[in-house]
């Protein structure tokens, strides 16, 4: 009887979708996670369901997108009654771990009010078992550097970005003020080194979530990676020339080109450097993927363990004027997926990039095939391990990607004040096609892009008579898209005079008239 596979399930956070050689970028060189791609595939059209971190990362474990699982904001509880694929793994035999972090929100009803957990957006995803916990405060690296010798902050949140005094490139230096750590030790090194431990001594098939914090910020790199990148060398930007004339495409847009830490810095050297630190921290990870596969394959592993990249959502990097992860351009939501799966039915697919339109939502049920357990009916992703076989998509497949974002918080009404909406009102949902774009807002004016013609999304045709058609032809999609993917936990199942009657049905469309 042929061993269970286990899984090597990895993400790293704030990966945008072009930063892989693989794809062609200009200038980042990520030459190990190429690789993988030729061994395995590589989904090129590969979208988050949302973002921030806890918002998408509950649709990368759940398989449902926002609008299910309802955990919409860093810090909104993700309900306890939602399936995911460490609780599943579980009931297989699967040591389902975790090194790193799933910033999932406990569901607060049943906890006293003084559990821990209601003090932290940063959770553990239910069912995980938490082998090497990192989070904003990492004390387990932060003990494991001191007990090599290693002088750390008193405060472990700070040791991300902590840096030797001295000036910064823009103030003169010739490069990019480089972390206090060697790169041998950071923590990206770290994280790999504890799943390493962890996997060459596993007894149990396992799930084993390594779940990086790099490339996010703090940007700050170990050397050399923080010289690796010419500042003055790296691609510009794709923004008006003026945040407020970046601001007049949208009020949500000219609203957050106003808010502290999401607008970029107008200083262009320090925003280059920001993201020559950035494509630094992208190969300072692709290194210690190497480090993974080398110790995988010496291990024997590699061919009985199903290998997942993928990132939770993108970053704007000074696009459009903004920073970090936020509404509805590319940057933000376009991020990598590469799966390396090791049996022999895959073969054909090795090499591969996949063009069709794949999402977040995808990976836990490709997950689960490859243990050998059933999708929950209620999943709104789709198995991928058809495109991993070499196989053709399948006729029903999606023609476009979807992401929602929702903009609320709840403990600050500042943008219900300034755009005059309710706190149920701040949120946008996306529908990405081939060619159109189209952002539907609750209660603002909604955004429609013709890519083909504008792929920096630059021009809002919304309101142009002539793209009329197509703006509603989208709007229709979209609406189909939402009703064919509401909760369907229940659905399948009638109580009649026979008793309980269960049908689960795809929610796919019939061949040649699938739209969502």
């Amino acid at each position: 009887m042929p061993q269970p596979l286990n899984v090597l399930f990895i993400t790293a956070d704030q990966w945008r979708g072009d930063c892989l050689s693989a794809a062609g970028h200009a200038v980042v060189r990520t030459p190990h996670l190429d690789a993988l791609a030729s061994e395995g595939v590589r989904f090129a059209r590969h979208y988050a369901n949302a973002a921030p971190c806890g918002p998408s990362r509950a649709c990368l474990h759940t398989g449902l997108y926002a609008h299910n699982h309802r955990s919409v904001t860093n810090g909104t509880p993700l309900d306890a009654r939602h399936a995911n694929w460490a609780r599943i793994s579980a009931k297989l035999g699967y040591d389902p771990v975790l090194f790193g972090y799933t910033d999932t929100s406990a569901d607060p009803r049943g906890l006293a009010a003084d559990d821990p957990r209601l003090f932290t957006y940063e959770g553990p995803l239910p069912g995980v078992r938490v082998a090497t916990p990192m989070s904003g405060r990492p004390t387990a690296w932060t003990e494991w550097l001191a007990a090599k010798g290693y002088e750390t902050p008193a405060d472990p949140g700070q040791a991300y970005g902590w840096r030797h005094a001295g000036a910064e490139y823009e103030d003169g230096a010739a490069h990019p003020r480089p972390l206090a750590f060697p790169a041998e030790v950071d923590d990206t090194a770290f994280l790999a080194g504890e799943a390493m431990d962890y996997m060459r001594a596993a007894k149990a098939p396992f799930v084993a979530h390594v779940s990086f914090l790099r490339p996010h910020p703090p940007f700050v790199a170990p050397e050399p990676y923080n010289a690796l990148y010419d500042p003055m060398a790296v691609p510009g930007f794709n923004r008006r020339e003026t945040p407020e004339a970046e601001g007049r495409q949208h009020p949500w847009l000219a609203w957050q080109l106003g808010r502290r830490g999401f607008r970029a810095p107008p200083d262009e050297k320090r925003l280059r450097r920001l993201k020559a630190v950035y494509y630094g921290l992208i190969s300072r990870v692709d290194a210690e993927l190497g480090r993974l596969m080398a110790f995988l394959r010496q291990s024997g592993l590699i061919d009985r363990t199903l290998i997942i990249f993928t990132s939770d959502h993108g970053e704007q990097l000074g696009d459009h004027w903004l920073l970090g992860k936020c509404g509805y351009f590319d940057e933000s939501f376009h991020i990598p997926l590469i799966i390396r799966d090791p049996r022999a039915s895959a073969d054909a697919g090795r090499g591969r990039a996949v063009e069709c339109f794949t999402e977040s939502v995808d990976v836990m049920p490709t997950l689960l095939e490859a243990i050998g357990a059933e999708t929950p009916v209620q999943c709104d992703g789709r198995d991928l391990t058809p495109f991993l076989r070499g196989e053709p998509a399948p006729a029903t497949w999606r023609r476009e990607a979807h992401w929602e974002y929702d903009f609320r918080d709840a403990a600050d009404d500042a943008v219900e004040r300034a755009l005059g909406l309710t706190l149920h009102q701040c949120a946008l949902t996306v529908l990405r096609g081939e060619r159109d774009k189209y952002v539907h807002f609750t209660r603002l004016a909604p955004l429609f892009f013709d890519l083909e013609r504008d792929p920096g999304e630059m021009d809002d045709l919304a309101n142009d008579s002539a793209h009329a058609p197509r703006v509603l032809a989208c709007a229709q999609r979209l609406l189909s898209w939402r009703m064919n993917h509401e909760d369907e936990t229940l659905t399948h199942i009638a109580l009649t005079d026979d008793g309980l009657v269960s049908r689960p049905s795809p929610r796919q469309g019939i061949a040649g008239r699938g739209w969502v």
